[in-house]
């Protein structure tokens, strides 16, 4: 992990005063908060028993109230892959607000990014209640215009961190810098690799270090407001076989110790929220 330099922690420093005067209005938001739209969105018919099971890892509501998300907002999820919190943010911000889906691009091959991106496609006709969703061209590591500029009240990436690593991710949050308006919200949730391990030795485990996270932010132009550990597992040393895929839900190793990898459960997750 490359250590941190003397500008990045004093803005570190300054980050901490400013998250001092935010953590009550935060704090409220995360649990206190709660709109009808997004209880209805959680709950709601057009979600698979399984997708819902997950909610007890994910934590949608606690976390998007953290996030100090509004049914009215202007939100842009970057890489919505299959659509998990797609189904929540889309109906939640249906005639209110506003939902940009910064995808992949179909390019016409025969790729995980086209076909990706035409997965997502096909669910967002599958149902009425994605049709004020908007997909804009997301593509990694190079410049991307997530949403129209300076429009966004609230950017969302949820565990794509070690997809990007430190280019790729420094270059998303200079995008989604540009994309959000002045005092608004970059979410990030990630799998967090433990402090003792190292990147470079580990950077196809499916983890991120969250210093790294907060350093990249800080040079994109970010202020940290707060964390939070709604997304934390204590019990994930993030030590596993195969990454974080050994863990449920995809059970890399199949059978073998699954008993143990299920009561391990989801991995620990950082949850940062950053304020441009």
């Amino acid at each position: 992990m490359l250590a941190l330099k003397k500008s990045i922690l004093t803005k570190l420093l300054t980050a901490s005063i400013v998250s001092a005067s935010l953590l009550t209005t935060c704090l409220s938001s995360a649990h206190e908060g709660g709109h009808k739209e997004l209880d209805q969105a959680i709950e709601g018919k057009h979600r698979s028993e399984q997708n819902k099971a997950r909610d007890n890892y994910r934590h949608p509501k606690e976390t998007l109230n953290f996030f100090g998300f509004e049914p009215t907002m202007t939100v842009v999820e970057i890489t919505p892959g299959g659509g998990w919190y797609t189904e929540i943010l889309a109906p939640a911000l249906k005639d209110h607000g506003k939902l940009y889906g910064a995808h992949y691009p179909n390019t016409g091959e025969d790729n995980y990014y086209s076909n990706s991106r035409k997965k997502l496609e096909e669910k967002l006709a599958s149902d009425n209640i994605y049709s004020e969703v908007e997909l804009t061209d997301f593509v990694p590591r190079k410049e991307s215009v997530l949403a129209p500029k300076g429009t966004a009240d609230l950017v969302l990436t949820f565990r794509n961190l070690h997809n990007w690593q430190e280019d790729g991710t420094l270059q998303v949050f200079k995008d989604a810098y540009t994309a959000l308006k002045k005092g608004g919200v970059l979410g990030v949730v990630e799998h967090r690799m433990p402090k003792d391990q190292i990147l470079a030795e580990n950077m196809r485990s499916g983890y991120f270090p969250e210093a790294l996270t907060i350093e990249l932010a800080l040079e994109a132009g970010f202020t940290l407001a707060e964390s939070s550990e709604i997304n934390a597992n204590p019990k994930d040393l993030a030590k596993h076989p195969k990454g974080v895929w050994t863990l449920p839900p995809s059970l890399a190793l199949g059978d073998k110790d699954k008993a143990k990898y299920l009561a391990i459960g989801e991995s620990d997750r950082m949850t940062l929220k950053f304020i441009k």
